[in-house]
């Protein structure tokens, strides 16, 4: 933690606390800057404020990045526009566009008071049977809330092209694949030619948040979703492609994580909803069936892996806040890549 002027990655307190006065109101210095790790794409940091006050500060990871994947602007606007709907997001302040500020723009948000749910003991210790029950269904809702949106009605209707989402999607992972690897991973081009040739017809549209599970959320111990977070990952196109991210991420007790350990992610406690039962509630609650879920897993554990390889190159490359075990994300990326190839061969 730091105070005012005293160094943080990524941070530039003296002229970031003089915006912060200038632009939020109600927000009194000193402030005090603390980086809030776990994540490992966008750099988040808790200000503090002399009253005790606490809002969000996000910006890009430090030198070199991928310009789509870090657009301060965009995923601010996207917050912004959820904002004004029934799915729970932080309340946005501002947004500074100045890179003479901090190097790099950012936007400042509200701090939701919450737990993020990143594994079993977590979980365990948060919430009871009857709220793993509860937060169950209320992912089903938020998911369904999220997806029964007209872009339009929050003006995102410019956000994407609606169509061909998985054509798109596979041209820009394909993309990211070829710019970020550290390594030849042939399993990568297997799927992607099985992805490719099979593409399932896409049934509507509406906003695909990109990222969709326990672990980007703020949850109560009650098992309700205080907020929804990382929309940078955010566009318009095929919803089914949030059901199939989500899928991979909702473990069943005893199940193998894709890396081929025990799963411990959240939901692998038990007594959370099955796959199945999930699913039923999200085709009750939407309107919409999911045919082909075994491809838009595949799709998700092929696309997850290009994300995550782009996470390891840039923590090779010095340019994250924090440190990490690069050979945990290069494990991950192939026992992704595996994961969906057998789903490409068995749909």
């Amino acid at each position: 933690m730091t105070r005012d002027t005293q160094p943080i990655k990524g941070l530039r307190p003296d002229s970031v606390s003089d915006w912060l006065e200038d632009h939020i109101d109600g927000l009194r210095p000193p402030f005090e800057y603390e980086l809030i790790v776990g994540g490992h794409s966008n750099l988040t940091y808790k200000v503090t404020d002399a009253t005790g006050r606490r809002v969000v500060l996000r910006r890009p990871p430090t030198g070199s990045v991928l310009a789509t994947a870090h657009d301060m602007v965009r995923e601010y606007r996207i917050v912004t526009a959820v904002g004004r709907s029934a799915v729970p997001v932080p309340t946005t302040y501002a947004l500074c566009e100045d890179v003479e500020i901090n190097d790099a723009p950012f936007y400042v948000m509200d701090y939701v008071e919450g737990t993020v749910l990143n594994d079993a003991e977590t979980t365990k210790a948060l919430l009871d049977v009857p709220a793993r029950r509860a937060l169950s269904e209320h992912t089903a809702e938020v998911l369904a809330a999220l997806h029964g949106i007209e872009p339009a009605t929050i003006d995102l209707g410019d956000l994407a092209k609606r169509e061909d989402y998985i054509v798109r999607q596979l041209k820009r992972w394909k993309g990211q694949w070829e710019k970020s690897k550290t390594r030849e991973l042939p399993e990568m081009d297997e799927v992607f030619e099985g992805l490719s040739s099979n593409i399932p017809e896409q049934f509507g549209s509406g906003i695909v948040h990109g990222d969709y599970r326990l672990g980007n959320m703020l949850v109560s111990e009650k098992g309700r979703i205080l907020a929804v977070l990382d929309w940078e990952l955010c566009t318009l196109g095929d919803t089914l492609a949030d059901v199939g991210y989500l899928m991979n991420n909702w473990f069943q007790p005893g199940d193998q994580s894709a890396d081929g350990a025990a799963a411990f992610g959240p939901t692998s406690i038990g007594d959370f909803s099955t796959r199945e039962e999930f699913v039923a509630r999200y085709v009750e609650l939407s309107g919409r069936e999911v045919p082909s879920i075994n491809y838009y897993r595949a799709f998700q554990y092929w696309r997850l892996a290009a994300i995550v390889e782009g996470v390891l190159s840039r923590y090779l490359k010095g340019v994250m806040a924090n440190e990490a075990n690069t050979d945990v994300f290069r494990k991950q990326v192939d026992g992704m890549a595996i994961s969906a190839l057998e789903l490409i061969r068995n749909r």
